[in-house]
């Protein structure tokens, strides 16, 4: 298959949904020759903050001169950006490769009656898989696609686990209450190989405590082993302290701004030092280098100034409660405008009544043209008179670009497909002025 031909493939994988469980996963690494075991790795799940920890993680590692493979998910433009080596997404060419390589294990599982039609995000994470082992590389940080306990990528032996926090998101999946989506996140938890998370409160906290203690792994909880400081925070980026009880503090320099960030990038430190146990080439400089050169885009994503641009895929409860706090933050007295769709399945209530305040103005769009996406209409009637409809991104845009001033603010947010598609319209734009 070519590049073109191995979109459509994935595209058409797409009409199976997401279906968990291990059993294709399984049957079609094992028809690929297990290349999972060949690679040491690094595994992240969590409800938020899953991406900006796991690419300060490889950057970290990065900084160590060490090779390092980068697994994350949803893509915002194309589907290359899911796997990174050494901060490269991989070429169409060797993309397209390896998709037909995994291809023709799937039809081989499924014409032999090993499983059923391994999902796209099965076959994606087969190839990344493949990719990271074919190239060799010292580590691959992964990040799970939901859950944890159930996902495809959970057949993995890391040597250090992440667990970023729990929060409301998946319900339909992953279960209804805190504690139920804590028990599926620390499913990722593996016998003798330490944890670091910054979840917190019983319920959450409670079932990664007990099956830390049942795996027999030591458990690093972000506020009691370890926790930051903040000691000035823009938009630019942020300084904070990270302290380790009486062992350890050290001043970090990160350019993500967001309060949330700095639990984050703590995340990311100590689970990199817990590598370096093991690991000497990962030194005091590299988790100094690593962080600072860290990026995410689509998080708090300044884009453009005067106005003020921002792009952020806060798309559950606890993202819109992070983008409100970064507002106010930075943005304490401006206007605020947003562009603003969501998927129809997502708690569009909670996010709604976190997200906005009274004096905001609010374009609805319909976030993708897939089935999930909630219409304009829909949004713009449980928000309230301050939302107008908009037939189309660029539309919604334009009129926020035309209703703001220099020291205003426009946010669009609510699905990081929305951020995705929303880059691809501005992308289109820059290349159609050339």
């Amino acid at each position: 298959m070519n590049y073109q031909e191995t979109l459509a493939y994935l595209d058409s994988l797409g009409k199976f949904g997401i279906r968990l469980g291990m059993e294709r996963i399984e049957g079609l690494l094992r028809e690929l020759g297990n290349p999972e075991r060949k690679i040491k790795t690094i595994h992240v799940t969590g409800t938020n903050g899953k991406g900006s920890v796991s690419s300060m993680i490889a950057n970290i590692l990065l900084a160590a001169d060490l090779k390092t493979g980068k697994f994350t998910s949803p893509h915002l433009v194309k589907y290359n950006e899911r796997l990174v080596i050494n901060g490269q997404d991989i070429d169409d060419y060797s993309f397209a490769v390896l998709i037909t390589i995994v291809k023709k294990a799937a039809d081989s599982v499924v014409a032999k009656g090993i499983c059923e039609q391994p999902t796209q995000f099965e076959v994606l994470t087969a190839a990344a898989f493949m990719y990271f082992a074919l190239e060799n590389v010292d580590y691959a940080v992964i990040e799970v696609g939901m859950g944890g306990l159930w996902d495809s990528t959970n057949v993995i032996i890391p040597v250090v686990s992440v667990i970023t926090n729990v929060s409301l998101d998946h319900t339909d999946r992953c279960g209804a209450t805190v504690e139920r989506i804590a028990m599926q996140k620390a499913g990722i938890i593996k016998e003798n190989v330490p944890v670091v998370t910054a979840a917190d409160g019983d319920d959450a906290l409670g079932p990664i405590k007990a099956v830390a203690m049942f795996k027999q792994s030591k458990l690093y909880i972000y506020g009691s082993a370890f926790w930051g400081t903040e000691v000035k925070s823009t938009m630019e980026g942020q300084t904070f302290t990270l302290h380790a009880g009486e062992y350890y503090s050290s001043d970090y320099n990160i350019n993500l701004p967001g309060e949330h960030q700095i639990a984050n990038t703590s995340l990311a430190v100590v689970a990199a030092k817990l590598v370096s146990k093991q690991d000497e080439r990962i030194n005091e400089l590299a988790l100094h280098i690593g962080v600072a050169n860290t990026i995410w885009p689509g998080r708090l994503e300044r884009i453009s100034q005067n106005p003020d641009v921002i792009l952020d895929g806060a798309h559950n409860p606890a993202g819109a409660d992070a983008l409100r706090n970064a507002l106010d933050k930075y943005y304490p007295q401006q206007k605020r405008t947003f562009v603003f769709g969501m998927m129809g399945d997502k708690d569009m209530k909670s996010v709604i009544g976190k997200l906005f305040r009274p004096m905001d103005t609010i374009y609805t769009v319909k976030a993708d043209e897939g089935g999930r996406a909630a219409s304009a209409e829909e949004l713009a009637s449980l928000i309230g008179n301050q939302a107008e409809a908009m037939n189309s991104l660029a539309s919604a845009y334009e009129a926020a670009v035309t209703g703001a001033d220099a020291d205003s603010v426009i946010c669009v947010c609510g699905s990081l497909y929305l951020v995705g598609n929303f880059k691809n319209m501005l992308l289109k734009a820059k290349a159609g002025c050339h």
